[in-house]
C-alpha cells in the first residue's frame, strides 16, 4: 500500500481518502500509478501517452486532460506538478507500507562462481550475472543486490569473498563453485555473512546437463526462500536463522524442514516489464501466461538449448573489447536468433553489441544502424519489444538520423530502466553529445554510488570533466582512476589523453603505447598514441601513425574522430578539420564529444569548424519545438 497527503493507494487500486473510496477510471489510476512509480521525477506526456493508451492514436489534449480530471478528483492536495515543457512531476511525499524498503534490506553482493577446468570459462560468471538479474528484478524483492561490475572487478582482483563484501559494505555474499558430473552440473552455493565471516549455509544444486538454462531458476528460488525466511544481513537485521532451515555443521549442504513452503520460480517473474530480460528468460522454466503474458514469447524458447548455449557463449565474449572476439559473438547471437526467434535476450545483446562496436571503432556506425533496426523491426509484435534495445535506437536517431526529437523520445520512454552498463553508456554519451556536461557528470556520480567499482564509469567522469572544461578536476579524477584499475582499457585510454594534453606527456605516451600493445586492433589508442608522442615533441613518429592509421582506413573502417587532436598539436589546422569532416559524413559517434573538446579549441574560429557545431544547434532547435517528447 501507498500513502501520499490524504490518500491511501491500495494494492488491488483502490483509492481511499481517510475511510472514503475515491472512484477512478482506469486511465487515471494508470496514470496515477505511473506517476506515483517515479514520485519525484518528471514524466513526460509522451511516456504517459504510451502508459495509457500504447499505440491507439489520440489527439494531442488527450494527456492534459487526463491530468486536469486526475488533479481534480485529488483536491485538495496538490500532488502533481507541471514542469514547462517537460511534463508532470508527482511531487508529494510517498510512504510505502506491508513491504520493505530497498535501504532496510541486506545487501547482497553475488560473485562469478568458480567453473571447473572441463567446464567453458563464460557459465560461471553467466549464473552469477543470471542470478543478480533475477534477484534485482523481482517484484517483491529480499535483498538490495550490489552491482555487477564492481563486484566481478573485486573477484577479477584475487580478493576473497569476505574481503569484497568488506569493500563493499555488503551485508551477505553468495559465492560457489560448479562442477561438471557425467551426466549433470552440481553448482555447489555458499552464504557468507560478512559482519563476522560466518557460513550461514550451503546449497548443493544438480541439474541434468540439458538443464543448464534451468540452474540460475532454481538457485534463485532457493534464495529467494531463503532470504525471505529470515535469513540475517547483519545482528541488528535479524540476529538468528529462520527455524524453518536446519543448518547443519558449516560445510555440508542444509535441507529444508518438514513442511516448509516452496516459492514456484515463476513469482519472480511476476510484475516485470519487457524491459528487465534476465539472461535466461528465453530458456527458463515454462511460465504461468496468467502471471506473466507478456513474457510467453520468452518462455517459446525452452526447446531450443543450442541456441540459448550458443547466446550463453555470445553475451560473454563480445563483452571482452577484443575485436576478434567481440566479432565472434556478434556471428553467435546471429545464430542463436535464427536458431529460436523467440530469444529476446539475444537481441538485446545484439544492438547493444552493435551501439559498442561503432564506439570502439570495430563497426561503421551506418552499418550498426542497420543491424540495430533490423533487429528490433524483426521482433514481430512492438508490446514484445523490450524497453531495455530504446536507448540503441535512440542512439541511432540522434548520431545517425541526427533526428533528435526521435532520440529524446526513445529516452524517455526507457528513463525508467535502472543502471546497467550498457543503458548507462549511452545515457552518458547521449548527453555528452549533446553538451550537456553537467548531467552527464551528475548522472556519472549517482551512478558511481551504486556501482563504485566499475572502471568504465571513473574513466568516463573524468572524460566528462574534462570536455567540460574543468581542467583538474579531471586530472584528479583520471589519476585516481588510474591508481584503481591501472591496467584496465578504459583508465588508459582517457587517461592518456588527459594526461597528455595537461602536460604530462611522457606518462600519456606510456598508457597509450602499453595499451595499443595489448589491443593492436583497437584504432582509438593507436590515435591517442599518435596524440601523446605529439604531445611530447615527437612529431615524426605521431606522423607515422597517423599514416599507418590512413592506409588502414583503405582496407577497413578506421573511426577517425580522435586523430584531429594529432593534427591539431602538430600545427597542421587543415588536416584537423578534414578529419573531423570525414568524422560527421561517417556518423561517428565521437563527433559531437570532439567539438566541445579543449585539444580543439585552435578551430574554434574557423567557418567551417562553426558550421559543424551548428548541426547540433539546429537539432536542438527541432527538438525545442517538439516539446512532447520529453527533455
Amino acid at each position: 500500500m501507498l500513502a501520499f497527503g490524504g490518500f491511501r493507494l491500495q494494492t488491488d487500486g483502490t483509492l481511499l481518502r481517510g475511510e472514503a473510496v475515491v472512484h477512478l477510471p482506469p486511465r487515471e489510476l494508470a496514470a496515477l500509478r505511473l506517476l506515483v512509480a517515479h514520485a519525484g521525477q518528471i514524466v513526460s506526456p509522451l511516456q504517459l501517452r504510451q502508459a495509457l493508451w500504447g499505440d491507439v492514436h489520440v489527439t494531442a489534449d488527450s494527456v492534459p486532460r487526463c491530468l486536469s480530471s486526475l488533479r481534480a478528483r485529488l483536491e485538495p492536495e496538490k500532488c502533481i506538478q507541471t514542469v514547462y515543457k517537460r511534463g508532470y512531476r508527482f511531487s508529494a511525499e510517498v510512504r510505502r507500507y506491508g513491504a520493505a524498503t530497498v535501504s532496510a534490506l541486506p545487501r547482497l553482493a553475488v560473485l562469478p562462481f568458480a567453473a571447473g577446468y572441463t567446464l567453458p570459462e563464460h557459465l560461471g560468471p553467466i549464473i552469477a550475472e543470471e542470478t543478480i538479474t533475477r534477484l534485482a528484478n523481482a517484484p517483491h524483492p529480499v535483498v538490495s543486490v550490489l552491482a555487477r561490475d564492481s563486484i566481478f572487478t573485486l573477484a577479477r582482483r584475487g580478493l576473497t569473498a569476505h574481503q569484497i563484501g568488506e569493500t563493499l559494505k555488503a551485508d551477505l555474499v553468495l559465492t560457489g563453485t560448479l562442477r561438471a558430473l557425467p551426466s549433470q552440473f552440481r553448482l555447489r552455493a555458499e552464504m557468507i555473512r560478512v559482519v563476522d565471516g560466518a557460513q550461514l549455509w550451503v546449497e548443493d544444486l544438480l541439474v541434468p546437463q540439458s538443464r543448464i538454462a534451468g540452474l540460475e531458476s532454481e538457485l534463485v528460488e532457493r534464495l529467494v526462500l531463503r532470504l525471505s525466511t529470515g535469513v540475517p544481513g547483519d545482528a541488528q537485521r535479524a540476529p538468528t536463522l529462520s527455524q524453518g532451515w536446519r543448518t547443519g555443521v558449516p560445510g555440508d549442504a542444509p535441507t529444508l524442514a518438514q513442511g516448509a513452503p516452496r516459492t514456484p520460480a515463476s513469482t519472480l517473474s511476476q510484475g516485470w516489464s519487457t524491459g528487465d530480460l534476465s539472461i535466461s528468460a528465453a530458456a527458463a522454466p515454462a511460465l504461468d501466461p496468467q502471471s506473466a503474458p507478456h513474457l510467453q514469447v520468452l518462455a517459446a524458447g525452452v526447446e531450443h538449448r543450442e541456441a540459448y548455449e550458443i547466446f550463453q557463449r555470445a553475451h560473454y565474449e563480445w563483452q571482452t573489447m577484443q575485436r576478434h572476439r567481440m566479432q565472434d559473438g556478434l556471428q553467435h547471437l546471429l545464430r542463436a536468433i535464427e536458431l529460436d526467434p523467440s530469444l529476446i535476450a539475444a537481441r538485446v545483446d545484439l544492438v547493444n553489441l552493435c551501439v559498442t562496436q561503432a564506439f570502439y571503432g570495430y563497426m561503421s556506425p551506418a552499418v550498426a544502424a542497420e543491424q540495430i533496426r533490423h533487429t528490433a523491426a524483426l521482433i514481430p509484435d512492438v508490446s514484445q519489444r523490450p524497453e531495455a534495445i530504446l536507448p540503441a535506437l535512440g542512439w541511432v536517431s540522434f548520431h545517425v538520423d541526427h533526428d533528435l526529437p526521435s532520440a529524446l523520445q526513445a529516452f524517455s520512454l526507457s528513463a525508467h530502466l535502472p543502471h546497467d552498463p550498457w543503458t548507462t553508456l549511452l545515457r552518458v554519451m547521449f548527453a555528452l553529445s549533446r553538451h550537456r556536461f553537467a548531467e552527464a557528470i551528475e548522472l556519472l556520480r549517482a551512478v558511481i554510488q551504486l556501482d563504485p567499482f566499475s572502471p568504465w564509469l571513473h574513466a568516463r567522469l573524468a572524460w566528462a570533466l574534462h570536455l567540460a572544461g574543468q581542467a583538474a578536476e579531471s586530472v584528479e579524477c583520471i589519476r585516481h582512476s588510474l591508481a584503481l584499475f591501472p591496467d584496465h582499457q578504459g583508465a588508459n585510454l582517457y587517461g592518456s589523453m588527459i594526461l597528455a594534453f595537461n602536460g604530462e606527456a611522457a606518462r600519456g605516451t606510456g598508457l597509450a603505447q602499453d595499451l595499443a600493445q595489448r589491443l593492436p586492433y583497437f584504432d582509438l589508442a593507436t590515435a591517442v598514441h599518435a596524440y601523446a608522442l605529439a604531445c611530447e615533441g615527437r612529431a615524426d613518429e605521431a606522423r607515422a601513425i597517423l599514416e599507418r592509421l590512413e592506409w588502414l582506413s583503405r582496407e577497413r573502417f578506421v573511426l577517425n574522430s580522435f586523430t584531429p587532436a594529432v593534427y591539431v598539436t602538430l600545427g597542421d589546422l587543415d588536416a584537423a578539420l578534414a578529419e573531423l569532416r570525414t568524422a560527421e559524413q561517417s556518423r561517428c559517434p565521437w563527433f559531437f564529444q570532439m567539438l566541445a573538446d579543449p585539444r580543439l579549441k585552435p578551430l574554434h574560429g574557423r567557418p567551417e569548424f562553426v558550421e559543424m557545431r551548428s548541426i547540433l544547434t539546429r537539432m536542438e532547435a527541432a527538438a525545442a519545438e517538439n516539446p512532447e517528447t520529453g527533455d
